[in-house]
Order: structure tokens, then C-alpha cells, then sequence
């Protein structure tokens, strides 16, 4: 017995290539492993060395790990084993595994992935995204396929036609579990688990993983085992970090010499707006810098062509929003530059992750205006580093300038701190105030509720009853209009009436004056 294959491997295992692989110690078939040798992969990253055999024995497993460390292949690797494994065949317009991930790019990314690790497999990989015709990708999915990699609206419209059924997939991936489990695609997720066959493993990989989203990821894992290469929010370790402390209307200029000082890199900037991606590109361009844009304005095909320029090198300097932070894996990327800070702290980690990939070193530059002052604050409080400061220069500064000062009062500079915020008052000043008056305290007392209401209308009732006692000037510069009666011009009592208006004060009231008052208005 003690010759049985495990559930973990398989009798078909080729020793003589598998025995020098790590990767065959974590229980992969020699028809997983063979690829990778052909790739150059020997040694798994820690997340892949805890993940892969928990998802070889069946558990829902939540994986927490930094950027590019190989979440891809800790969980893409036993999915192909497994189906391998079981030895089926796809029905036409089904799908044995789905893989959901938030952005087109990412979408790619991960299949084009799959298919490297599926070589000389029967294991088909197919990949479904918008912002391209929907056409061809139902013709492709007619004869189903093993694992299907989709951005959620894609596979819903698809679902709707239907190109394909889900009642056959068995496992279902999370990547980016955070983004997926947030609001912006929680209710499409909902509907799609519904569609999905039952029993069916699930796994969720991220980089980051608040609170919030792991108490909803519950709900779709039953009983899982968490795993972590590193502590959620942590950076990659070999990413430089920096902060550059400038005034917003500075920041195009620092941009453009820091990239003049690099043209040969390769540089990834991220913008916080699709306006405002696409206006500093137009910049850096007019400067004579090759740039291009990628943002939720462009087509896929825009986008896809600019990412291909800049693997290339056709461009040096990418300018992106937040939709290219969870899809971009191109290990040349050397500098990352945060233009505008992110108002999710967790984004940040996204964003420097895309450096610094795959063992290599990297830099993350922020620039902080006066305003982002918080997002900074959030972003050293989930990293759990302080970032340190950049010079004009490039150099390290000792120390970060000072805060800026608080809004309100006391923002002369006689009552600011040499820490630029606002002196307290001690009680020796206090005293020395009051020996100034006199010895007394202020007898300033708080308005009563309504009291400056009541002053203005005993002071109009009095000027009421001065311009009927005497209807003359107010002051020296302005005649008083004379009073009339309602609905008269001339100021004589309407026909069919006895008497005029009353004099008096307001007594005025009950003559009609309800219309223009002499005096101050209330």
C-alpha cells in the first residue's frame, strides 16, 4: 500500500523530470510540472508552497500574498491539475472552472498565464471580456471549454444570450478578491454564484483583504483555510518607497524631470481621473517624453495596443488609472510614480506592486500636496512603514516638512507654533489678559437662542414708531419712503373704508401695513 499514488499526485508521474523539481514535493503530475521546466521555473514562492497542496486536497482556500509573487500560478496550477486529473471533457457551451477578475487586462493576463501552464494538455483555456465583440466569443465557447477566465458583465451578457451555461463549473476563483467582493461587483458576483454547480471549490486570492470583504467573502467559501505569504497590505520588499511633499500646480513639472532624468526606463504613472490620465499624457508628450494612456475611456483595443508598445519599449512611460493597478505584469517596469495618491489606501499597494515583480528591484515614487495629507496618513498606517521623504534632488531628506496649518482661526503667524499649528492658550496668559482689564474676567456671556432676532425686531418696531410719530429722514443720506397702506399708492384710505391707517408702532399691523416696513427689516 505504501506505493498508492495520494490524492496528491499522480501514477503517471515522471521522476526522472519531476525529482528535480520543487514544485513536484508540493504533489503536482508530472504533466503540470513538465511546462514549467520548459519555462524555467523551478521554485515555487512561498504562497504557492502553502496554497497548492491545500487546493490538491480539495478546501476552499483565501490566499493573501504580495504583488507579483505568483498568485497566478497558486492557484492555476492545481486547477489544472485537478482536471486533468478527472480525465472529462467539456459539454458544448459549458465550462468545467470559471476564474472571475475585475479588469480586461487582468483577464489577459491570467490566460495567457493558464495557457503556458497547459501545454501538450488536453485542458483548453478561454477568455472573455467587454469592449470587444461578443460575436466571436460566443462561436468560441460553443464547443465549451475546461477553464474560462471572464470579467463578470461579459459573462453575465453571455449567460443572457445563452453561449454558455455554468451548471457544470465546479471551481470557482476569485483573483483580486477584494475589488470582486466590493460594491461595484457584488450584486453581478451574486447572480453568477447562483448559476454555478454544486458541490464546487472556491478560491480567493488578493493582495490586500479588509475587514469588511473578508466577513462578506464567507458567504461563498465553506469552511476555508486562509493562507499568507505576508501580511495583507504589505508591500513587495525589494520596492523602494519615497515622497515627494509639492504643491498640486508643481506636480507636472517634478513629473517631467524626474522621467527626463530616466528616459531609459521604463515608467508606470498613475493618475487618480480618466480626464485627468489622458491630460498628462497630452503633457508629457507635448515635453517630447513617448507616452501613451490606459483608462475606462478607451477601447480594449486602444488599450490593448498601448500595453503592447510599452512591453516593446515603443514607449517608455505608461500613464494609467486604477483599472491597469490590478492587471499589468511586466517585470521591465523599474519606477512607478503615484501622481495623484489613491483614495483607497489598499490601492497603493496594488499600484506599487507593479514593480519590483518576479526578484527584481524596483521604485515607488508618491507625490503628496497639502490636501492628499490624509490619503498619506491612511496609506503609512495599512503599509505600517513610513514612507521617507524625497529631496528636489532625488536625496533623502532628514526630516518631512510640517504639516500644513488647520483650517479656522488662528492662522496668523503670531498665532501659530514653531510646529505651524495653532499656540494654546495657557493660564498665564489668560491672567495677564485680565490684569490688562482691570483685574475683572470677561463678562462676555453666549447669546441666548433667538436673541439677535428679538434685537432686530425692537429695533425695526422702533424706527416703526419714530416714522409715524415723525416721517422724515433716516440719517443724512437716505429719505425715508413715506407708508402706505396696502393697496393704496397715495397713501389715503381705500374707498368703502373709515379712517386711515393707525399710528403707532405695530399697531400698524392691524391696518394692512403687512407689506413694506419703515425702518430695518427683520
Amino acid at each position: 500500500m505504501e506505493n498508492d499514488p495520494t490524492p496528491h499526485q499522480s501514477p503517471d508521474r515522471d521522476t526522472s523530470i519531476a525529482a528535480d523539481n520543487a514544485f513536484s514535493a508540493l504533489g503536482l503530475s508530472a504533466k503540470v510540472v513538465r511546462p514549467l521546466a520548459v519555462l524555467g521555473i523551478s521554485q515555487p514562492t512561498p504562497i504557492q508552497v502553502k496554497a497548492i497542496p491545500l487546493v490538491l486536497a480539495g478546501h476552499d482556500v483565501m490566499g493573501l500574498a504580495q504583488t507579483g509573487t505568483g498568485k497566478t500560478a497558486a492557484f492555476g496550477l492545481p486547477l489544472v491539475d485537478r482536471l486533468i486529473a478527472e480525465g472529462e471533457r467539456p459539454k458544448p457551451q459549458t465550462a468545467r472552472s470559471l476564474i472571475l477578475a475585475p479588469t480586461r487586462e487582468l483577464v489577459n493576463q491570467i490566460a495567457d498565464n493558464l495557457r503556458n501552464y497547459v501545454k501538450k494538455t488536453p485542458i483548453w483555456v478561454s477568455s472573455v471580456v467587454g469592449g470587444q465583440s461578443i460575436n466571436p466569443q460566443i462561436k468560441h465557447l460553443v464547443r465549451g471549454t475546461d477553464i474560462l477566465v471572464a470579467t463578470p458583465g461579459r459573462l453575465l451578457d453571455l449567460v443572457d444570450r445563452g453561449a454558455i451555461r455554468l451548471d457544470s463549473a465546479k471551481y470557482l476563483v476569485l483573483d483580486e478578491a477584494d475589488q470582486m467582493l466590493d460594491l461595484g461587483f457584488i450584486h453581478a458576483l451574486r447572480k453568477i454564484a447562483k448559476l454555478l454547480g454544486t458541490p464546487r471549490q472556491t478560491l480567493l486570492f488578493s493582495a490586500t483583504m479588509p475587514d469588511s470583504v473578508a466577513d462578506l467573502s464567507r458567504a461563498y467559501l465553506n469552511d476555508p483555510v486562509r493562507v499568507e505569504a505576508a501580511p495583507p497590505g504589505k508591500a513587495a520588499d525589494k520596492v523602494a518607497q519615497s515622497v515627494y511633499y509639492v504643491q498640486a500646480k508643481g506636480k507636472v513639472d517634478l513629473l517631467k524631470s524626474l522621467l527626463h532624468e530616466r528616459e531609459g526606463d521604463l515608467s508606470l504613472v498613475f493618475a487618480r481621473t480618466k480626464h485627468g490620465a489622458e491630460k498628462l499624457m497630452k503633457q508629457l508628450v507635448a515635453d517630447g517624453l513617448a507616452a501613451a494612456s490606459i483608462h475606462g475611456n478607451k477601447s480594449q483595443g486602444q488599450r490593448d495596443r498601448a500595453l503592447k508598445a510599452f512591453k516593446q519599449g515603443e514607449v517608455r512611460i505608461l500613464v494609467a488609472t486604477d483599472v491597469a493597478a490590478r492587471g499589468i505584469d511586466i517585470p521591465g517596469v523599474s519606477h512607478v510614480y503615484n501622481f495623484n495618491l489613491p483614495e483607497v489606501p489598499e490601492n497603493y499597494v496594488h499600484r506599487i506592486g507593479r514593480t519590483a515583480r518576479a526578484g527584481r528591484d524596483g521604485q515607488a515614487i508618491a507625490f503628496c500636496s497639502p490636501d492628499e495629507a490624509k490619503l498619506l496618513k491612511q496609506i503609512v498606517r495599512l503599509t505600517g512603514l513610513e514612507i521617507p521623504t524625497a529631496g528636489s534632488d532625488g536625496s533623502e531628506n532628514e526630516y518631512a516638512p510640517p504639516p500644513p496649518p488647520r483650517r479656522g482661526r488662528n492662522r496668523s503667524k503670531g498665532n501659530l507654533n514653531a510646529e505651524g499649528r495653532p499656540k494654546k492658550k495657557n493660564n498665564a496668559e489668560k491672567s495677564d489678559r485680565q490684569a490688562k482689564d482691570g483685574g475683572k474676567p470677561s463678562q462676555k456671556k453666549r447669546p441666548r437662542p433667538g436673541g439677535r432676532r428679538r434685537k432686530e425686531m425692537s429695533e425695526a418696531e422702533a424706527a416703526l414708531d419714530s416714522s409715524s410719530a415723525s416721517p422724515g429722514s433716516r440719517g443724512e443720506e437716505k429719505k425715508r419712503k413715506p407708508h402706505h397702506a396696502k393697496g393704496s399708492r397715495s397713501g389715503k384710505p381705500r374707498a368703502g373704508k373709515i379712517g386711515g391707517p393707525k399710528q403707532g408702532g405695530h399697531h400698524g399691523k392691524a391696518s394692512g401695513n403687512r407689506g413694506k416696513r419703515s425702518g430695518k427689516p427683520r
